[in-house]
């Protein structure tokens, strides 16, 4: 979110159409564009938008604005709220209106706010929306993609899932984020399986893929932030990212596993979170529903 929240005030002065708010939380989304101003009855330039506690109402705004034309907006909240948004967001897809959704605190990472606050089944509903394209970036260079998707599109809305927490940057995520999936570490040598994750989960595949290493074990890491953008890609490509012969396949994320099977097959196996979350520090809830590497290689040696 802080990634995000930067991309967007070195945007705002380049894109002046660029025109937006949150539902009361941008300072926790990180989505006001500083010095903009505020839209207002009295100020017809500001660029940003008080929408109050009022999610769909928003959402249902930044759909007019869109199709008034002339303007880009894009609208925040967070990730929990998306089920307030889903109308609006559904609205968004069926007249193909390319609006954009920042949503934020993506995870039981949220930490104490506890259950209510951390979204579990909201990425499989938003991925189940047909026209609708859903980035879960895994560090700064992928979140500068997500952003350069969601403005690119033209007859789409795009759904931007972002940590609360500071992930670290990885090293060999690239343009391919584009792409929706791509090899962010291959093995050396001949690999004998493979690592597949999203956002915050990209980092802990890298960490096990050392570990496995150690043990003399070779698995590729796959970052898939985009699962509709992965599926547009050749079946070549597709087949570059997830071999078939690879059968011995991981998925981790931080949410609902449903719709990673599609990539893991009959042999592999999924770490998610099919139940609700508690209330403790992020890193502590991590630990406890098993998002370790030690949890990862011994599902991954269990294969």
């Amino acid at each position: 979110r802080n990634v995000s929240g930067e991309i967007i005030n070195r945007f705002k002065d380049k894109i002046p159409n660029l025109f937006g708010g949150s539902a009361d939380l941008a300072p926790s989304t990180k989505t006001e564009m500083k010095g903009s101003g505020f839209f207002s009855k009295e100020d017809r330039n500001g660029k940003n938008i008080h929408f109050g506690v009022r999610e769909n109402a928003m959402a249902g705004i930044a759909n007019g604005i869109s199709l008034h034309g002339g303007l880009i907006p894009f609208v925040a909240t967070f990730f929990v709220f998306a089920d307030f948004l889903k109308p609006m967001i559904r609205l968004s897809s069926l007249m193909h209106l390319p609006v954009t959704y920042v949503l934020t605190h993506d995870s039981i990472g949220v930490g104490e706010d506890g259950p209510t606050h951390e979204p579990i089944e909201q990425l499989t509903m938003l991925r189940a929306q047909p026209n609708v394209t859903v980035v879960r970036p895994a560090d700064a260079r992928e979140t500068a993609a997500a952003w350069a998707i969601a403005l690119r599109s033209k007859d789409s809305p795009t759904v931007l899932v972002l940590t609360r927490q500071n992930l670290p940057q990885l090293d060999g995520s690239a343009k391919n984020a584009f792409k929706g999936g791509y090899v962010l570490s291959p093995a050396k040598g001949k690999a004998q399986g493979i690592l597949m994750a999203s956002g915050s989960e990209v980092s802990l595949a890298v960490e096990a893929q050392k570990k496995l290493r150690e043990e003399g074990v070779e698995v590729s890491v796959v970052s898939l932030p985009s699962f509709e953008l992965f599926k547009k890609q050749s079946k070549e490509y597709r087949e570059q990212v997830l071999p078939a012969h690879l059968r011995k396949r991981v998925a981790i994320e931080a949410g609902a596993d449903l719709g990673w099977h599609q990539f893991v097959g009959l042999d592999g196996k999924c770490i998610g979170l099919n139940h609700f979350g508690a209330s403790a520090p992020g890193e502590v809830l991590f630990e406890k529903f098993g998002f370790t590497v030690q949890n990862v290689v011994d599902t991954f040696k269990s294969l």
